[in-house]
């Protein structure tokens, strides 16, 4: 059974080909560890994944949340544990590097396959330039080599490719990148309706409490939990923590021996964030927002179809502030989220 949904925003249209229906149990893992040579990367995960479930991964730049990814597909064979897929899957994916794009294709040849002139969708075909509108895409761009596409560019078109297989699970690597507002928009509430699984990774955090179920975090020490909700409920899940008062202070002799039971906390470790570590932990979410003010204002400038050919140079500057800012939002949620991690860590006595 096939089930299509249109959406319409703005002059962009996409549609998600969701194939048949997949078994109950989508994904299951047991005491998944992975290394590469002497550095752990994932230890001990366990996790079940049923179908409708739409799993996000998060993570500082180089935890592995790709590697995590490609384990729960079985795309990459784990070093210890057991994995197994569930039934009539039909998975299309979506990679950060869009390495699967020749760059000496021609935007007609990525679409239909390397020839001819329709592209299937839906179990229909449709003509390909047709195809290319709905994704914002002009008709004499039809033999454009890939190589030659920006980034947003690239983005849609492989947005394009893996919306038109028919598919019951959704994987997506840094799906949002080089996305504008609009696409992403759209984008979002797909996801949101697809009725298959989806699994993501992602630092952008209101993409994340739009579209996910749970998120799964990695705390540090390759070991990855699961928590339930969007980003936002994980990180006031880690705020309750970190606001919960130790009870009134003991003198430690008095205390020692004792078994700890109710009423009685554990002490907490020694190790204490540096003053800058606290500083930017307090600072980014404002340099976050402001960012994406920045990202927004130039989004929409540069989305005046009359900017390049009334001011060149102009379109030029704000397309290298829009790289430059979208960069910089990139490097401080990893930052800020990477400081999170460790403010639990030592709050919980782990580190």
């Amino acid at each position: 059974e096939r089930r299509e949904q249109r959406k319409v925003t703005g002059g962009v249209k996409m549609t998600v080909t969701e194939g048949a229906v997949s078994g109950k149990l989508v994904i299951e893992a047991k005491g998944v560890s992975k290394s590469f040579g002497e550095r752990a990367i994932v230890k001990d995960f366990s996790v079940r994944i049923q179908r409708g479930d739409r799993i996000g991964i998060v993570g500082p730049n180089g935890a592995g949340k790709t590697t995590l990814l490609n384990l729960l597909t079985g795309d990459l064979p784990a070093d210890e544990g057991s994995h197994r897929l569930g039934a009539n899957l039909q998975p299309a994916s979506l990679d950060q590097k869009r390495d699967s794009l020749d760059p000496d294709w021609t935007l007609r040849d990525a679409l239909t396959g390397n020839g001819g002139d329709t592209v299937a969708v839906g179990g229909n075909y449709k003509h390909v330039v047709s195809y290319m509108k709905d994704f914002l895409f002009a008709p004499e761009q039809a033999g454009t080599p890939i190589g030659r596409l920006s980034g947003g560019e690239r983005g849609r078109l492989m947005l394009a490719r893996a919306f038109a297989r028919p598919s019951n699970l959704l994987v997506l690597d840094e799906p949002t990148n080089d996305l504008d507002l609009e696409t992403l928009d759209l984008l979002q509430e797909l996801l949101a309706d697809y009725a298959g699984t989806v699994l993501l990774v992602s630092h952008d955090r209101d993409f994340l409490d739009r579209v996910v179920t749970s998120v799964i975090a990695e705390d540090g020490t390759a070991r990855w939990i699961e928590y339930a909700g969007g980003y936002s409920f994980l990180a006031s899940q880690r705020k309750d923590t970190s606001d919960e008062k130790p009870a009134a202070k003991q003198p430690r002799r008095k205390s020692a021996g004792k078994k700890i039971g109710k009423g009685n906390k554990k002490p907490k470790s020694k190790r204490k964030l540096s003053f800058n570590q606290q500083h930017a932990l307090k600072t980014l979410p404002g340099t976050m927002e402001k960012l994406q003010a920045d990202i927004s204002a130039l989004q929409a400038k540069i989305a005046d179809p009359d900017l390049y050919a009334r001011d060149a140079a102009g379109f030029e500057s704000a397309a290298k502030k829009l790289e430059a800012a979208q960069s910089e939002l990139a490097e401080a949620e990893e930052q800020w989220l990477a400081l999170e991690l460790l403010k639990e860590e030592i709050e919980g006595g782990t580190a």
